[in-house]
């Protein structure tokens, strides 16, 4: 068996994916038709309500450019599709511009509801490429500039609109450039973990499927085993009577060869579900010492020597019987290799249990970790690992192996602890997770 991964291979972001941090047209529509309702309530409670005197008629052609929009896209548009990255860019570009406009019609950087521009741009810078995200930052920035010599006076009710210091001004302009700015690099950094931890959790999936699905191969031989004795046995019991009939010496002969092939074939699936049915115990269930032996044995013989042992809690302690579950042979399998491939000479992969819990500590006698590493254990695409230098990175596989055996309840802890003076990984899952039912000692 091997426990490498294609995914390993593939740099984190080359691909997004078919789906991963797309838009639907749906939300870009409805999140329009919310900033419509938001708008018009605001223009008309401050211009009829508050009795400021603002542009409404350009203010109203804003709006309903935003609800025109929107229409358009209802009639010639099927809402519920992914959008492409240009398609979601051009209407969030738009929005910006929508409302960079708006905010310059009442009053540019002293208008307090420029804080909205954030919104769309944060969409964007979480949701699209750098490239396109970068242009959307581009169009706030230019608005902004653009409403430092364009903007209209801040709308005001009775007596003179309050002027403003230019010292105040520049303040929210700086204020308002930060903003977008932080906002736009925290959404992009929190953009890349989900499409990385997506993706990384997708690969998951598909290696503990493919797993799965070679596990069931024994169970699909017995099965195929039983369904065809029986038209086989009709078979054969029709080649004897035809050849118990037989005349022509030909006939009889051909008769006789098809009831010795057919003898033939029920002997061989006899042998199958014999086989299957001898072992469901030992493919079910395996001991905790078997299973260590198993996982290890198709990384003997690369050089690296590795040594299976049991820490018995007290003398006599027979080991564990454990549920066989692809989670804990893959994920297990995979510390092992790691700690095979960065290893000197030496792996000790050592068995413990006690009343509540079962366990399996990895160490070998390689550079182990550097300090910066064993923070970052435990996230995918972690920059990849040179034999030879201390503290590398890991790849997808160890992720992965985290993830499959914390999906038992388990947990994987490392370290430079090792008695052999490298990495230490160690793994613990509850007992009642998976050691087959009736054999606690």
């Amino acid at each position: 068996m091997s426990f490498e991964t294609d995914w390993e291979s593939t740099p984190p972001g080359s691909d997004r994916g078919p789906l991963l941090g797309r838009l639907r047209l749906r939300s870009l529509v409805n999140l329009r038709w919310l900033a419509v309702l938001g708008q018009s309530v605001a223009i008309l409670t401050v211009f009829f309500g508050f009795g400021f005197d603002l542009p409404i008629l350009f203010c109203a052609a804003f709006i309903m450019a935003s609800a025109g929009l929107n229409v358009g896209l209802h009639l010639t548009r099927p809402l519920q599709r992914f959008a492409t990255d240009r398609e979601a860019f051009w209407q969030l570009a738009y929005d910006a511009v929508q409302l960079i406009g708006l905010v310059t019609l009442t009053g540019g950087w002293s208008n307090p509801f420029l804080i909205l521009l954030v919104a769309p741009i944060t969409v964007g810078v979480a949701a699209l490429p750098p490239r396109w995200s970068a242009a959307l930052v581009a169009i706030a920035m230019a608005g902004g500039a653009m409403m430092v010599f364009a903007a209209w006076p801040l709308p005001w009710g009775v007596g003179e609109p309050p002027s403003l210091p230019d010292i105040y001004l520049a303040g929210m302009a700086t204020a308002m450039i930060i903003t977008i700015a932080f906002t736009a690099a925290y959404a992009w950094r929190i953009g890349q973990e989900a499409q990385r931890m997506g993706a990384a959790l997708t690969a998951t999936q598909g290696i503990l499927a493919r797993e799965q699905r070679l596990s069931a191969l024994g169970a699909l031989s017995a099965a195929a085993a039983h369904e065809l004795g029986t038209p086989l046995a009709t078979i054969q019991l029709t080649a004897k009577e035809l050849a118990r009939g037989a005349t022509d010496p030909v006939l009889k002969e051909d008769a006789e060869l098809l009831v010795s092939q057919a003898e033939r074939c029920r002997d061989i699936l006899k042998r199958l579900s014999q086989q299957r049915h001898a072992s469901d115990a030992m493919h079910d269930r395996v001991a905790l010492n078997d299973a260590l032996e198993e996982i290890s044995a198709p990384l003997r013989g690369l050089g690296t020597a590795i040594v299976i042992k049991l820490a018995l809690p007290r003398e006599g302690a027979e080991p564990p019987v454990l549920i066989r579950q692809q989670e804990m042979l893959y994920g297990v399998g995979n510390l092992i290799e790691n700690a095979v491939e960065f290893a000197d000479a030496r792996v000790n992969v050592t068995g413990w249990w006690d009343d509540a819990r079962v366990g399996v500590i990895i160490e070998d006698d390689g550079p182990g970790f550097a300090p910066d590493i064993l923070s970052k254990i435990g996230e995918p695409y972690i920059s990849s690992r040179r034999r030879g230098e201390p503290g590398g990175g890991l790849g997808l596989g160890v992720f992965i192996a985290i993830t499959l055996n914390e999906r038992l309840g388990g947990t994987v802890h490392v370290s430079n602890d090792s008695a052999l003076g490298g990495a230490r990984v160690t793994v613990t899952w509850p007992r009642s997770r998976v050691e087959v039912a009736g054999n606690a000692v």
